[in-house]
């Protein structure tokens, strides 16, 4: 059974603090992952504060699993998510009003979605928690673990092409690629650790572009609980549809995330 019990526990002391769990934001984009997959990932440095997956350096994830073991305190939540893969311990931070919110719904028994900064301390690693919301539609989770697979791969066969010198866009130029926005300034390729489902040159330009720079504008980046699809399909006067359509392409692609609900995204990284 996929949601078996697994034999990975996780230690129940996590160190970390609000600022840095905040500014984790600001790296690169969420990395679907198998708690599995967590627990292989080598450090990539001396201070065995960064890791690596696959050749791809691993940063900020995506895990879905069910959840046990909440122990709720003053300034934050902690909680074990298990994915039959294995079980992590996450962070919760709850110094804003909406933070206690998003942690509301989270009871033990239910499966849920996490995005968060992937940490290590005192050698147990664990997941500092910047959006968590229940699973709603248990097709999530099969997705979930299938873009797992295909980030595996893809980051697996970009290792193979540099080491031959060529790249993946050069062996997979059937779907064109276009540059994502950096978080200063200009534009740069989006790191194989991120890559999902790649954007089209007219999506990127159109819709997607919108939606992605208004949700990055310093101004609306500040808001810890998003904007609601309605908002921004009235905010940026486009259709209700083309608007889903643009948030499930940029939340695929690890640029934006659902905080309070399904309803409501916020950037990864700001303008």
């Amino acid at each position: 059974m996929m949601f078996s019990e697994s034999q990975f526990d996780t230690g129940s002391q996590i160190a970390s603090s609000p600022a840095t769990a905040a500014a984790s934001r600001d790296t690169v984009g969420l990395v679907p992952l198998t708690i599995k997959q967590i627990s292989e990932a080598s450090h990539s440095g001396d201070d065995k504060s960064n890791f690596v997956l696959s050749g791809a350096d691993v940063v900020n994830v995506t895990i879905v699993g069910m959840v046990s073991n909440i122990v709720e305190r003053n300034i934050d939540v902690t909680f074990t998510v298990d994915d039959g893969t294995g079980k992590l311990a996450c962070k919760k931070w709850v110094n804003e009003p909406v933070d206690k919110l998003l942690m509301e719904e989270v009871k033990e028994g239910i499966y849920v979605h996490v995005d968060g900064h992937l940490k290590s301390f005192r050698g147990e690693r664990h997941v500092d928690v910047f959006s968590v919301r229940p699973v709603t539609n248990f097709d999530e989770i099969t997705f979930h673990f299938v873009a797992c697979i295909h980030n595996h791969v893809r980051t697996s066969k970009d290792q193979k092409m540099q080491g031959n010198g060529t790249t993946t866009s050069d062996s997979l130029n059937s779907t064109p690629h276009t540059p994502i926005q950096n978080g200063m300034n200009g534009s740069k390729s989006a790191p194989s650790s991120q890559v999902s489902i790649p954007f089209s040159v007219d999506g990127l330009k159109g819709f997607d572009q919108m939606v992605l720079a208004y949700l990055q504008l310093p101004e609306n980046y500040g808001n810890e609980k998003g904007f609601h699809v309605d908002e921004l399909a009235q905010k940026l006067k486009l259709p209700k549809n083309k608007i889903m359509e643009s948030i499930r392409a940029l939340e695929d692609e690890g640029m934006i995330y659902s905080t309070i609900d399904e309803f409501h995204y916020k950037a990864t990284s700001s303008s």
